[in-house]
């Protein structure tokens, strides 16, 4: 039975150079080394694995072998996994987090959501990310409680003892209901009329909401603690309510939800913040993830104003 030895990452990192120069003579130049060298690093490889990597007769530039074709994947794999491992070393020594967890608001546009965490992917390939998706109150009571270091929360979090906050853009909020609703096939919809249907609100088990309503209007509620799941069921019918306008632009496009002009309920804005715990600054990567938040709200463009929920 044929055990091969256990190569070094030296010895890899030979043979991936000659493959990518071409020649053991470019490899020497490139990794600073004599040709004689190359070729006694090669030869060690070969010996441990007990295979020959490269065809070196009748030929001026060295030709890789079948097993050398076959093994070629897996060095790199080893090749990239080090160099990942090494960069993610020196992130630590230079103070950059191993891991972020971040929780954000679900009325947090997805768009905007995406670019951000595509950008941070892109800046910091060695830091791992923890998402986790609120409502209301719930962000901020991550935070405090250290399930995130950092968040994006809508206005619950102004004023909270320890929470040190900065300012990251709003989402319109508008009324909306199914075009078969009562209040949707209404052109005029009277002042208090909203009390007399079905309000579907969004509620979540925080001690920051315990106790409160935001911007209810009818007495007649479902509270839901899914923003997707009141989208659903304000789809079918089932009630009226408040949403993020870019989570349904599309649905008053194809008609399957109707904007309600209601003079006591005109929707708002709902404000965002990045927030993290007085106590427990943000890294690097961190407030990385809290500056382009803030940077792309500086772009807003809706109006201002207090929002419901």
């Amino acid at each position: 039975m044929n055990n091969p030895g256990t190569p070094t990452f030296d010895q890899l990192r030979i043979f991936l150079t000659i493959v990518d120069t071409g020649s053991f003579a470019a490899a020497g130049r490139k990794l600073n080394r004599a040709v004689s060298v190359i070729s006694y690093g090669v030869a060690n490889l070969e010996a441990q694995l007990g295979l020959m990597l490269f065809e070196r007769e009748g030929t001026r530039k060295p030709q890789l072998t079948v097993a050398g074709r076959a093994l070629l994947a897996e060095a790199r794999s080893i090749s990239h996994g080090i160099d990942g491992l090494r960069a993610k070393v020196k992130g630590l020594l230079d103070g950059l987090e191993a891991e972020v967890n971040l929780a954000v608001d679900v009325m947090l546009p997805a768009e905007r959501l995406g670019r951000v965490l595509r950008a941070f992917a892109k800046e910091f390939p060695t830091v791992q990310l923890r998402l986790h998706a609120e409502a209301l109150g719930a962000i901020t009571a991550m935070v405090l409680d250290r399930g995130a270091v950092i968040g994006l929360s809508g206005p619950l979090s102004a004023g909270v003892e320890g929470i040190e906050s900065m300012g990251a853009g709003l989402v319109s909020m508008v009324p909306v209901a199914a075009p078969d609703h009562p209040l949707g096939r209404m052109d005029v919809i009277a002042p208090g009329a909203g009390r007399d249907y079905t309000q579907l609100v969004l509620t979540d088990r925080s001690r920051f909401t315990e106790g409160r309503d935001f911007s209810v209007s009818s007495p007649k509620t479902w509270r839901l603690a899914d923003l997707g799941a009141k989208h659903a069921l304000l789809r079918e019918g089932i009630g009226w309510g408040n949403m993020p306008l870019p989570m349904i632009e599309a649905d008053l496009v194809a008609g399957t939800l109707v904007r309600l002009a209601m003079p006591d309920h005109p929707g708002g804005t709902y404000r965002f913040s990045g927030i993290w715990r007085r106590d427990t600054p943000p890294g690097p990567a961190a407030s990385w993830l809290l500056e382009q938040f803030v940077a792309l709200g500086q772009d807003d463009r809706e109006a201002d104003g207090m929002s419901d929920v």
